[in-house]
């Protein structure tokens, strides 16, 4: 790194959760733990979605790509965060740094939108099923995960590109275990309430134009769900809704708290504890979420563990 006015950061020094070397050896057992059960509820989620011919529909069709995108975005973290559990130099580079940033914050952002789009889905499901099939038919689902990508790396670019036009002078040690967008700004020596300002209403637009969606749509769902008069079909419904219902407060709990705040409230040790929770556990709990409370989904893996044993 340059000295003087003409500073630039070439590497970043990511100073992780802790400097204690037993916790970093607990740490790095639990994130392989999180990260092994990730990537295996996840892919088995996609597998079975699309394979079994009973779960070819809209609903299905989000949750694979949900699956997908949890897979994603613990990837961009883990693997990197494993790797400097076990390291002395913790170290990334600026490139890296913006790598990471960037599908991150685009895989975070694109989850927003997701929940948002199943709960339009659970809302035509429930509140008009005679014409959800012509409704939700498969160019529709193609274009609401489209935009939803869209939006969502459109989002994590604009954020990237703004943080790394900051000089970086005063240090080039990331107080946390991965990149992202507050820690960053706190290392820069320019101004930057722009950047605050910017993530405070694109970050704000993604999350409460989505959760909206989710608010409106729910709405409309339990208004219709208490029209039934059976119990039985009320159960029914309420079932179909409760898992995403799960996800979208655990999801959305966190994001508020970490990004919807002045840079004056952010607390680095209380952040990184909670970005532990929305970066590496709910990836991990969104197919267990999914699988244990969805009867056709655990259907479908039984079906294909006993299919695999069978055939060995």
């Amino acid at each position: 790194m340059e000295q003087g006015n003409q500073s630039y950061v070439t590497e970043f020094i990511l100073l992780g959760l802790t400097d204690n070397p037993k916790l970093q050896i607990i740490l790095f057992v639990l994130f392989l733990l999180f990260y092994i059960i990730t990537v295996l509820g996840n892919i088995g989620i996609i597998i079975v979605t699309r394979l079994d011919p009973r779960l070819q529909t809209p609903m299905y069709f989000f949750l694979n790509n949900l699956s997908f995108l949890d897979l994603c975005y613990a990837t961009v973290i883990s693997p990197q965060a494993l790797a400097n559990f076990l390291s002395k130099r913790k170290v990334i580079s600026r490139l890296g740094c913006g790598v990471q940033m960037f599908f991150f914050a685009g895989s975070v952002t694109t989850e927003c939108f997701f929940l948002g789009v199943m709960a339009y889905d659970r809302y035509v499901a429930i509140c008009n099923p005679l014409l959800y099939t012509v409704i939700m038919n498969r160019r529709v689902c193609i274009q609401l995960i489209s935009g939803a990508y869209a939006g969502g790396y459109l989002n994590s670019l604009i954020h990237t590109i703004c943080t790394f036009r900051l000089p970086f002078c005063e240090s080039n040690q990331i107080n946390h275990f991965f990149c992202d967008v507050p820690p960053l700004l706190k290392l820069s020596c320019a101004d930057t309430h722009m950047n605050e300002v910017m993530m405070f209403i694109l970050g704000g637009f993604a999350e409460m134009s989505s959760l909206t969606i989710i608010l409106v749509s729910y709405t409309y769902i339990i208004s219709a769900i208490l029209k039934i008069r059976s119990s039985e079909g009320r159960y029914k419904a309420f079932s179909t809704c409760g898992s995403h219902l799960i996800c979208v407060t655990l999801f959305y709990g966190t994001i508020i708290f970490m990004y919807l705040r002045p840079r004056s409230s952010y607390v680095m040790d209380q952040d990184r504890v909670a970005s532990v929770f929305y970066a590496v556990v709910i990836p991990m709990l969104n197919p267990l979420i999914y699988s244990l409370r969805n009867k056709e989904v655990t259907n479908a893996l039984k079906k294909a563990v006993h299919k695999n044993m069978i055939s060995q």
